[in-house]
């Protein structure tokens, strides 16, 4: 009986209050709106409807947008390396690194904007944004560069982050140029050629 009682106890702490859930809400929301939006195209009052709340409970919640925004960018950028990295775990190791890139670079990931990686949405807005919402995305980008470094068979040897810091600028660059561009040929011709090129890597 002591046993169930301790579990019990255990169980009630981690549920998250009604405003911690609120607050999820509220990040979660934001997380994909600044991949659909841009920064500058996420407004409160659209977060806080998209969340089922009212405009006037944000500052209940967040000292500033901008506090919102660097929880949405750190949300954001944590679900891309979640997702590559279960790719990843998912593939045999010899071909980890492949697997991941063939999802990033994927017709699913261009089209996924809102699920997708933030760096590919967001990159070009970043230098104009407040320091604690670069800092959020920027130690994320750092993971996702750990990540893929990890994947590749001479991870740890001479050269072998600089290689990574290679393959995610390529990988990030492709889907963004692919998802600028109006010309389907041209898009399609981005993310093949960055596949081509970066998947020998891998084998």
């Amino acid at each position: 009986m002591m046993n169930i009682i301790k579990q019990h106890s255990a169980m009630k702490r981690v549920i998250p209050g009604r405003k911690e859930a609120t607050h999820e809400r509220i990040v979660e929301a934001a997380a994909r709106a600044i991949r659909r939006s841009g920064y500058s195209g996420t407004g409160v009052a659209d977060i806080m409807k998209a969340a089922g709340l009212t405009h006037g409970g944000f500052y209940a919640h967040f000292a500033s947008r901008e506090a919102m925004l660097a929880e949405a960018a750190d949300r954001a950028g944590a679900e891309a390396v979640a997702t590559s990295a279960r790719i990843a775990a998912g593939a045999p190791p010899q071909h980890a690194l492949e697997s991941l890139l063939r999802a990033y670079l994927s017709k699913e990931h261009l089209e996924g904007i809102e699920r997708g990686c933030p760096a590919a949405a967001l990159g070009s807005e970043m230098p104009r944004q407040a320091p604690e919402v670069r800092r959020a995305a920027t130690r994320r980008i750092k993971e996702m560069i750990d990540l893929v470094g990890r994947q590749a068979p001479d991870w740890g040897e001479p050269g072998a982050h600089e290689r990574a810091l290679v393959t995610v600028a390529t990988m990030v660059g492709a889907l963004s140029l692919a998802r600028a561009v109006d010309d389907p040929r041209l898009s399609d011709g981005l993310r093949e050629a960055a596949l081509r090129h970066l998947v020998p890597a891998s084998e």
